[in-house]
């Protein structure tokens, strides 16, 4: 039998005979909010380090705090849909003006960084978030201590590397932070999956969530 006689199927791969119709229109909301707060961000760094007509600082990460803080307070319901999405457009926009400083240092020293930092955020992203849609349900959810076990090793080695300043200790730490939260992607997008079949269908709040560790 010739192997390249047979026939593919392309649709098989966008099925997902494990989640019900509902929860996948919920992950195409939770996705689709994700697109939009990626674009708005980066018009916030464009502000910051093209028109330099907001600085990132302190008063930003206060604002992105407040629009968080102001999301998490107002009811998820009908009637607040579009004010709840427009806040967190502002907490995208605020965070993405807070990153303007670590963007100028970056370009500083290789402007290509940030391109290279891009495409490899998405594809983990995109490649762990489609293992968690494949595998099957609560198959990661196991994940969730061992993964802030790591978070509390990783702020233990930065508290650490204050005082001693080495370098080795800062690629573990920078490496082990790449594995942890390549973990979160896995955990968080099974467990939006099990909350959305239970039927939590905030789809803002839990972009946040989301958006926080990406």
């Amino acid at each position: 039998m010739n192997v390249f006689d047979r026939n593919i199927n392309i649709d098989a791969l966008f099925r997902f005979s494990q989640i019900s119709h509902s929860t996948q229109v919920h992950l195409k909301n939770v996705y689709s909010s994700l697109a939009v707060c990626m674009f708005v961000a980066a018009a916030g760094s464009y502000v910051h380090v093209v028109t330099r007509l907001l600085q990132g600082g302190i008063l930003s990460v206060i604002g992105s705090l407040a629009m968080m803080f102001w999301l998490a307070m107002t009811p998820h319901n009908p009637e607040t849909e579009k004010k709840r999405l427009g806040i967190l457009a502002g907490f995208a926009f605020l965070t993405g003006v807070g990153l303007g400083p670590t963007l100028d240092f970056v370009i500083a020293v290789n402007p290509s960084i940030i391109m290279t930092a891009f495409l490899g955020t998405s594809v983990i992203f995109i490649c762990f978030t489609l293992s968690a849609l494949y595998a099957k349900r609560r198959s990661y959810l196991f994940l969730g201590g061992t993964l802030m076990s790591g978070l509390s090793i990783l702020f233990l080695m930065s508290l650490m590397n204050i005082f001693f300043g080495s370098l080795m200790l800062f690629k573990a730490h920078m490496y082990l932070g790449l594995i942890v939260m390549c973990g979160f992607v896995l955990f968080d997008t099974q467990l939006i999956i099990e909350k959305a079949e239970n039927g939590d269908k905030d789809y803002v709040w839990t972009r946040r969530k989301k958006k926080s560790k990406t």
